[in-house]
């Protein structure tokens, strides 16, 4: 049944128990001017609530109007649907009530999307990283097959193979931890740790190249400089500044790791030189898979910045870069809040390497 058709019906109803009732009175005391009387109230009464029902209509049909736009709005993603009235009233309540459950309708849709758009950005990222390593492994085991060859030449192939694989996987489990890390999979675990036993863990990663490319590396560090941080993911970023400094060092260089406790922040610098950043590229060098033109030569895949922003930014800290091209360059991380303990010796490289 429409409304109109209620309405209709409500006013025959009405009118027909009015009749009887004014049939009555006249019957019970025939007296003209009392039906008179009643005649006219019941009139009065029946135009009042005519008003009230077109009244309470017209209300409805405004509601449901509105209501209509809004579920439209959603429909089509609209921003910003306009709410239904803001009178404290069954109607109002009930439009509040699908507004409430439009925005979050909307932020599980706009969820969706940027969790969709992370991974198409994952799938994409190590399509392209990926390519090169495959590429070459597959011509490499094409030409293990078709090829006669002694052992010496597919020992070389072989090992070829290996460097392949290794630079792949190492690829692989990098963009798998970064993605994890930007998702919140993985939620950073901030203690009060010895930055020392942090700096340490770093350094260890690095030392086998250090050797090999005769480097030689000096520590200042506070001993007993308490700070809270996650130690683990602390360890890999300032490892991956480490490693940027070792491979864009020459041999015989110098890299220097100093610690400063500092009012409100841990410094802590990672110096080089090696041949530089020039000052157009140093936000750059922080972004993903970016590398200079000139050091393509050189292993790496230009994710290791990347990373140790990341997590120095998710610990509340940031990292800041200082260099000139053929002098070195200068990583300065710093890391909020800070306790020290007991005395602060120096410690050298050979104490590191003791300590790892």
């Amino acid at each position: 049944m429409t409304v109109r058709t209620f309405v209709i019906l409500l006013a025959v109803c009405e009118g027909g128990a009015a009749l009887v009732f004014l049939a009555v009175v006249f019957g019970m005391t025939g007296d003209a001017r009392l039906l008179v009387a009643a005649l006219f109230f019941l009139g009065f009464s029946f135009l009042c609530q005519a008003a009230a029902i077109n009244f309470f209509r017209k209300t409805l049909l405004e509601f449901t109007g509105e209501l209509c736009g809004m579920l439209d709005d959603m429909m089509n993603g609209t921003d910003c649907p306009k709410d239904i009235g803001e009178e404290e009233v069954l109607l109002a309540r009930l439009g509040n009530r699908i507004s409430r459950l439009y925005q979050v309708l909307r932020e599980s849709r706009l969820r969706a999307e940027r969790e969709k758009k992370e991974l198409q950005a994952l799938v994409s990222d190590l399509s392209h990283q990926t390519k090169t390593p495959i590429a070459n492994l597959k011509m490499l085991n094409d030409t293990l097959q078709s090829r006669e060859m002694d052992e010496k030449q597919r020992k070389r192939f072989l090992e070829a193979q290996g460097s392949q694989l290794e630079k792949l996987d190492f690829v692989i489990r990098v963009m798998v931890k970064t993605q994890r890390l930007e998702t919140g999979v993985i939620a950073l675990e901030k203690r009060e740790v010895p930055i020392q036993e942090t700096l340490a863990d770093a350094i260890n990663g690095v030392l086998a190249l250090l050797e090999q490319k005769k480097l030689k590396l000096q520590v200042d560090c506070p001993e007993d400089l308490i700070v809270s941080h996650d130690a683990r993911w602390t360890a890999e970023a300032l490892f991956n500044l480490l490693d940027n400094a070792v491979k864009y060092t020459p041999e015989g260089g110098r890299i220097c790791v100093s610690v400063q406790s500092w009012e409100m922040y841990v410094k802590i610098d990672v110096t080089d030189s090696g041949i530089g950043i020039p000052e157009r590229s140093h936000a750059a060098v922080f972004q993903r898979f970016y590398r200079e033109p000139g050091v393509h030569e050189t292993d790496g895949v230009g994710i290791g910045l990347y990373l140790a922003r990341e997590i120095i930014t998710m610990q509340g800290g940031y990292i800041k870069l200082t260099s000139e091209v053929q002098k070195g360059s200068t990583f300065s991380v710093f890391l909020p809040g800070r306790r020290e303990s007991g005395a602060r010796p120096v410690i050298s490289a050979s104490q590191v390497s003791q300590s790892v």
